[in-house]
């Protein structure tokens, strides 16, 4: 039997969403606890709840974990704060400085346990040299809104920061540090989630500054100064970082799986797209549109239903200024590649609820989509040029918001194809 279209792909992403909950998956990659001083960090919007797993398992910690506004959870001992992401705020500033501060006169038999997930980018901030706050902001702004990719993003960042790249378990040496993550990064690089704070890094300033020179970033002169020179960046094979382990616990093609193996269960066919699909998110939907019609003409009458599962981070060019994030773009261009043919159905949502800087996870579209946005006014196409994709799903009512989920996987996007030969 077909099962109903919006419910089976809201159950999809539920799903990714719990086989990614720290709760669930923390515990197998946690040691027991160590003898002497053990103190916890960590940073992410899923850095909270990580702190909460660890607790449930070694009770209540010494430590200091900054999440995003809205995404704390109650640890008896592990000191959760707030600040603001995607964009970093003085409160980011000054709990960084807490943390570094509580890292000073680490000896060899102390252990540091780091929780590090996406956000953490934004989340701990520490300009490095004379670089202010507001211009660090617009430089982050300026690539958020360029269409760089996430991971040329995050090596600028690095080399703008006293605790990316390395630095922040270069604070700990000479402790031991295991530092746990959760991947919401495509390829799933350690040295790229939430910038690497724990992990050492093969790019250098000049990269960074060929990266804004190429996005055609404006930088000011306080960043042009900290790139001329030595940054304090740590190669991976800094002996600072030789009493490092790093150590992903929780990644996107777990959540796909999860996901497949559930539509799998409920007697739809799947096909995995890929877990870090990369690019334009106008530019993917088009070509998953042309790939969804195709694969619709491969279905018979009777056969089951197939549905495309893909994971990633896409990106998004501002050229309007309308509310947007890339889940809701893609959708708003898949729906307008498609044209209203019956028998599709999707969802493209951010597993950690937040799409863009909106907090709404993504949206989801059907075969009558365009024409009910027609019948109350909306140009979608419009919408799509002025990058408001929200803005148009809100009219629909057709938003995925789930509130803060405690994890981050990336993007997760499900495309279901009923048969039916194609219009």
């Amino acid at each position: 039997m077909i099962p109903e279209p919006r419910s089976f792909l809201g159950t999809l992403f539920g799903k990714a969403v719990e086989v990614a909950d720290p709760i669930r998956s923390l515990a197998a990659f946690l040691p027991e606890k160590p003898e002497g001083r053990v103190l916890v960090i960590g940073a992410g919007k899923a850095s909270a709840r990580m702190a909460e797993a660890v607790e449930a398992v070694w009770g209540p910690c010494e430590g200091l974990v900054i999440t995003r506004y809205g995404y704390a959870r109650p640890c008896k001992g592990i000191e959760i704060v707030e600040a603001a992401h995607p964009v970093p705020d003085e409160a980011g500033v000054r709990q960084t400085a807490r943390m570094l501060e509580m890292l000073n006169g680490l000896g060899e038999r102390d252990f540091v346990l780091a929780l590090i997930s996406g956000g953490a980018s934004a989340l701990l901030a520490a300009p490095a040299g004379a670089i202010t706050l507001a211009e660090k902001r617009a430089v982050n702004e300026a690539l958020l809104a360029s269409g760089a990719p996430i991971g040329q993003i995050n090596k600028v960042r690095k080399h703008l920061s006293r605790v990316k790249g390395g630095q922040l378990a270069a604070s700990c040496w000479p402790a031991k540090m295991l530092a746990l993550m959760i991947s919401d990064v495509p390829g799933d690089d350690p040295a790229l989630i939430g910038s690497g704070p724990t992990v050492g890094d093969t790019g250098t300033a000049e990269d960074a500054s060929r990266i804004l020179k190429h996005w055609k970033i404006d930088a000011p002169d306080s960043v042009a100064q900290v790139l001329a020179g030595h940054t304090g960046v740590l190669a991976p094979g800094d002996p600072k970082l030789s009493r490092v382990t790093n150590r992903i616990f929780a990644a996107p093609s777990q959540s796909l799986k999860a996901a497949a193996e559930l539509a799998n269960a409920q007697g739809v066919q799947t096909e995995l797209l890929g877990d870090a699909i990369e690019g334009e998110a106008r530019d993917v939907a088009a070509a998953h549109a042309a790939l969804a019609i195709a694969r619709q003409r491969d279905l018979v009458d009777g056969s089951s239903p197939l549905v495309l599962l893909s994971g990633g981070e896409l990106t998004v060019t501002r050229i309007g200024d309308g509310i947007g994030g890339p889940n809701a773009e893609y959708v708003l261009a898949l729906a307008l590649a498609l044209e209203g043919q019956a028998g599709i159905h999707a969802i493209a949502c951010d597993t950690d609820g937040v799409d863009g800087a909106a907090d709404v996870a993504g949206a989801v579209i059907d075969p009558a989509t365009l024409k009910r946005a027609e019948a109350l006014g909306l140009d979608a196409a419009a919408f799509l040029q002025r990058n408001d994709a929200h803005s148009f799903f809100e009219r629909l009512g057709d938003q995925v918001v789930p509130g803060p989920t405690l994890t981050n996987v990336n993007d997760f996007r499900a495309i279901l194809i009923q048969p039916g030969e194609p219009t």
